[in-house]
């Protein structure tokens, strides 16, 4: 049983790629930039590569992909071929051949501006049935490769699940008020509350995904850390976070002030896991809790594997702002 992960250099794939050697299942790692977790090198836009990558291959791990970060250095139609034409490219060649399990890598980006309340009210509480209102090609061409996963999985019978993932990348953020204001560990922990989660958990979620695809048949998931929050605090997570926090967790704000950390003031969504736990039995294990246990002992919060994974950024090249073209 071999299983073809796509994007191996990128943070994901590594990770994929990293975790199923470990296990010493047969995985065959594709991207466009050879690494040491790569294979074949190629580029998931080329049919005649994918034909051949997809040669005795039983399972995909689907990753590859342009990222927001691109949105500012590629055009359009780059984002069209690659993330909407690449994945078209791989669910066919998955018919062909058979495959037992697609597993298709979003994001929650492809909420888009169904992520921003109003003024005055409460915070999104953003579960499977929110309807995404792209804000950009980077999520009109996910939503799109969703849509296209589904008509697959509806006509084909491909056994397909979709992950939208939250955050996971160790980069700085991508908002200059927050690059200015936080540091990128402090702003990572503070998500870890309602729109992070560690890699190693986005690891687990695939993993069983691949493996409940075919009883499935068709699913999309939330993949985020568990939120400590309740529908009845969007309303006061929206005004004052932070009292908020403190009272579902006395002493946090001293854990916070011994590094020198602070809590956002306020929130605007809440990612809801609740379906990909139930339905996948993911239980993932690096959520806000496990962070304020670690700072009270003492120890690092985040997962061996995203300490192993590291920053790759997005471009080859440095920017002022960092690893991002614009602010």
């Amino acid at each position: 049983m071999t299983i073809l992960v796509t994007g191996s250099a990128g943070h994901l794939g590594e990770a994929l790629m990293r975790s199923l050697r470990a296990e010493s299942r047969w995985a065959r790692g594709i991207d466009i930039k050879p690494s040491a977790f790569t294979d074949m090198v190629g580029s998931i836009g080329d049919r005649a590569f994918i034909k051949q990558a997809m040669s005795g291959v039983s399972h995909v791990l689907h990753a590859a992909t342009l990222h927001k970060p691109h949105v500012a250095t590629h055009g359009n139609r780059d984002f069209l071929d690659t993330n909407v034409g690449g994945t078209l490219n791989l669910l066919e060649e998955a018919t062909a051949a058979g495959v037992s399990s697609f597993v298709f890598t979003s994001t929650t980006s492809a909420f888009g501006a169904a992520l921003t309340p109003a003024a005055g009210e409460p915070a999104a509480w953003v579960t499977e049935d929110v309807l995404p209102v792209a804000r950009n090609i980077y999520g009109v061409t996910k939503l799109a490769a969703e849509d296209v996963c589904e008509l697959f999985a509806r006509k084909s019978r491909l056994p397909v699940v979709i992950l939208r993932t939250s955050r996971f990348f160790p980069e700085s953020d991508d908002d200059h008020d927050i690059r200015s204001r936080y540091s990128p560990e402090n702003a990572q922990a503070n998500e870890l509350l309602h729109r992070r989660v560690d890699i190693s958990d986005v690891v687990a979620a695939h993993l069983l995904a691949l493996e409940r695809a075919p009883a499935i048949g068709f699913g999309r998931y939330i993949i985020s850390a568990t939120t400590p929050f309740s529908p009845g605090d969007l309303a006061e997570i929206r005004e004052d976070a932070p009292a908020v926090v403190e009272r579902l967790f006395p002493g946090a704000g001293a854990l916070y002030a011994e590094r020198g950390w602070k809590m956002f003031p306020t929130l605007d969504r809440v990612y809801v896991n609740e379906r990909a736990r139930r339905e996948l039995g993911w239980q993932p294990r690096y959520d806000f809790r496990f962070l304020l246990d670690c700072l009270r002992d003492r120890r690092e919060w985040r997962s061996p594997l995203a300490l192993d994974v590291g920053s790759k950024g997005y471009h080859d090249e440095v920017f002022a702002e960092g690893p991002y073209p614009v602010g």
